[in-house]
């Protein structure tokens, strides 16, 4: 996984509330385990049309937000099915950080294990956040070691963030990269433990 520790990027608006894990990415797409070439397909319904077209008026299609790196959106995102091929879909897409003023507890959950950083706060500072969004082409510079948002106009705005799952996303080290920091007491527990039983190994 790789490190978060300062992001600036483009910054794309999705007014929208209770934008369930479907509509991330639909249900068809759940088929591989594969965590890259979903961000095709993130959003899909609504950024493509019946025939395959992408839909000129969805945000993501327009030019000023096709490398958006960040995405602020409305009250309980990521709600629905626990699909951890969300937040895949997300990050292959390229977006590393989410503001909203509340999350779905596994999506936010399951954001922290890929490395994307979702931020928490008040309805009107996303307001406010959205509005930048909204002028199009806008960037935000998120630093995660200072934990603040700064904003165009030089004004920041903090966060917080769960001091564990801080330090995860700054080391880059989701679950199987915690345990191998380990690695060394773990092979010497199971060394000593077929010396001690080889019964067990026979």
């Amino acid at each position: 996984m790789d490190p978060f520790t300062k992001l600036t990027g483009v910054v794309a608006p999705l007014p929208m509330i209770n934008v369930d894990t479907d509509m991330i990415i639909p249900k068809q797409f759940l088929k591989t385990i594969q965590r890259s070439g979903l961000g095709s397909s993130l959003f899909f319904e609504m950024r493509y049309g019946d025939d395959g077209a992408e839909k000129a008026d969805f945000v993501l299609n327009r030019p000023a937000y096709r490398g958006a790196q960040i995405l602020v959106a409305g009250e309980n995102f990521g709600c629905g099915s626990s699909r951890e091929h969300a937040p895949w879909a997300l990050l292959d897409f390229g977006i590393r950080c989410i503001i909203a003023p509340s999350f779905a507890d596994i999506f936010f959950n399951n954001c922290f294990k890929n490395g994307i950083l979702p931020v928490v706060l008040p309805r009107a500072e996303v307001d406010a956040l959205m509005a930048i969004a909204e002028r199009g082409g806008e960037t935000l510079s998120v630093d995660l070691e200072r934990q603040e948002i700064a904003c165009p106009d030089g004004t920041t705005i903090p966060f917080d963030v769960d001091p564990f799952r801080k330090a995860c996303l700054l080391g880059g080290l989701d679950e199987i990269g915690l345990t191998l920091q380990k690695a060394t007491a773990i092979d010497a527990f199971e060394q000593e433990h077929r010396t001690r039983h080889p019964w067990l190994f026979a």
